[in-house]
This record gives C-alpha cells, sequence and structure tokens, in this order.
C-alpha cells in the first residue's frame, strides 16, 4: 500500500511538472515578446522625449514650457507603454481598465495633494508669473529657478542649495518676481550721529554712489532722511541697479560710504537699546 501511495504521489508530481513545462512552452512567446516591447518601449521613450526637447530648443519654445511639455509627453508614453505590455501577456485590458477606473477614486482622494500640485503647475505654464532663470522670492525662499516640473519647481539658493517647493501652494502663494523688470532698486540706511551735517553726508553718499560704474543712472538715485529718533539720523540710500549687479552693488556702497565718513569724520551712531526696555 505503501509503495503504491508513493508511485501515486510520484505520478501525479510528475503530471504537475510536464503540465507546467507546457503552459510554459505555450506561454513563454507571450512573455517573451512582452518584455521585448517593454524594453524598446523604454528606449524609445528616452529617445523620444531627447528629440522633442531638441525640436522644441531648435524652435526656440519658452524654456519653462519645453520642459513641462515634456514631462508630460514622457508620462503619456509611459502609461502607453504599461498597458500595451499587459495587453500582450494576455490580460484583457478592458478588465483592467475598469479595475483600474474603480480604484482611481481610492488613489485620487489619496493622492489630492499631487493633484492640486499638478494643476498649480499648469496654472504656472498657462499664466506665467515667473519662468526659467528667473529669480523669485516664494514661501519664504529667494533663489533662481532653475526647472518647473510636473509637480514641484526647482529654485537655485544664492548659496547654491536646491529647493523643491510644491506648484499647488506655490501657484496659490504671493511671489516676487525680481526678473521682470530687469531692474532692482536698493534700499541701503546709515544712521549717523546728530553732530553731522546733513547735507554734507548726503553729498558725500551720493558722490559714492554716482561714482560705482553698476549704479544705472536712470532712476535717479536718491539719498533721504528716512527718520529722526531720539539717537540718530537715519537717512535713506535708494540707487537702482540690474538685478545681475544687485548685490556687489550693495556690498560695494556700504563699504565705499563706509570708507568716507571715516575719512571726513562723519559718526556712524551705534544701536542704543533703551535700558528700561
Amino acid at each position: 500500500m505503501l509503495n503504491m501511495n508513493v508511485k501515486q504521489s510520484f505520478f501525479s508530481a510528475d503530471n504537475y511538472i510536464k503540465e507546467f513545462f507546457k503552459v510554459l512552452m505555450e506561454y513563454s512567446p507571450k512573455l517573451v515578446s512582452a518584455f521585448i516591447i517593454l524594453a524598446v518601449g523604454l528606449y524609445g521613450i528616452r529617445f523620444i522625449n531627447r528629440l522633442s526637447l531638441k525640436i522644441m530648443v531648435k524652435r526656440e519654445f519658452d524654456p519653462t514650457l519645453s520642459k513641462f511639455l515634456a514631462d508630460i509627453l514622457i508620462w503619456a508614453l509611459r502609461v502607453l507603454l504599461f498597458v500595451t505590455f499587459i495587453s500582450k501577456l494576455g490580460i484583457e485590458t478592458s478588465s483592467f481598465v475598469a479595475i483600474l477606473g474603480a480604484a482611481g477614486l481610492a488613489i485620487g482622494m489619496s493622492l489630492q495633494g499631487s493633484l492640486s500640485n499638478f494643476a498649480g503647475g499648469m496654472l504656472i505654464i498657462v499664466f506665467k508669473p515667473f519662468r526659467v532663470g528667473d529669480t523669485i522670492e516664494a514661501q519664504g525662499v529667494v533663489g533662481t529657478v532653475s526647472e518647473i516640473q510636473i509637480f514641484v519647481t526647482r529654485i537655485i539658493s544664492a548659496n547654491n542649495q536646491t529647493i523643491l517647493i510644491p506648484n499647488g501652494i506655490l501657484s496659490n502663494g504671493i511671489i516676487t518676481n525680481f526678473s521682470v523688470a530687469g531692474m532692482r532698486r536698493l534700499d541701503l540706511s546709515f544712521s549717523l550721529s546728530y553732530e553731522t551735517n546733513i547735507k554734507e553726508a548726503k553729498d558725500l553718499i551720493l558722490e559714492v554712489v554716482c561714482k560705482h560704474p553698476k549704479v544705472l543712472k536712470q532712476p535717479e538715485p536718491v539719498v533721504v532722511v528716512r527718520e529722526l529718533t531720539d539717537n540718530a539720523i537715519h537717512l535713506a540710500i535708494r540707487p537702482w541697479a540690474k538685478n545681475e549687479d544687485f548685490g556687489m552693488v550693495s556690498s560695494d556702497l556700504l563699504e565705499q560710504c563706509k570708507n568716507m565718513f571715516d575719512e571726513k569724520g562723519i559718526t556712524i551712531q551705534p544701536f542704543v537699546r533703551d535700558k528700561n526696555s
């Protein structure tokens, strides 16, 4: 009896193995062709992406729009490739689409933030509050826009840090674009002692400002008395410079004005804290 059971188990296992190899041999052409399509498709998508970017650059498309359109194209092609791949494996695409549609609602609810970011990216592309290469301030961050992706915008800060801001909050928040006008006004200030001759101090500052080669002649730079406090005369210096020269001009003027004050014996009033505060 024991030998008979062993023989039956052996024949049963042997039949399973034969059936497995039979199904494998019948299904292997579909499996191989599906993976060939997947490999060729992935390579083709990369090729199409590079080609589309080259065409848009050659035709002088807006860099912001070019990258965004390329991202949408590559994701659409990936979805099409995936559907083709599972169809080649023998999975009914109609059933798959029905399942995907049923799951789409739940996925959409869980990915509300991502959908909001996608919509925000579309708004940025359409209304163009900024473009690639612009210097902006948004969400407490100042930097140059290097890339606008489907869901996030990449910004490079002055110290070369890469900052990613979700497009949803970016499109709904306050954005300061420093690049639109092409120039910026510097708002510098000095606090001088009450012994200072105001007219002399203003003339000296204007002399320094007007000699700087990067300060724009128009609009004209101005120096005004901003405030008179208990312990100091506060002068405001308002020259204009191109965006790319803003940081250098600000640093140069502060240094040169300080040297001029030292040379002429004008005292910069230090900050005095109220002892009762």
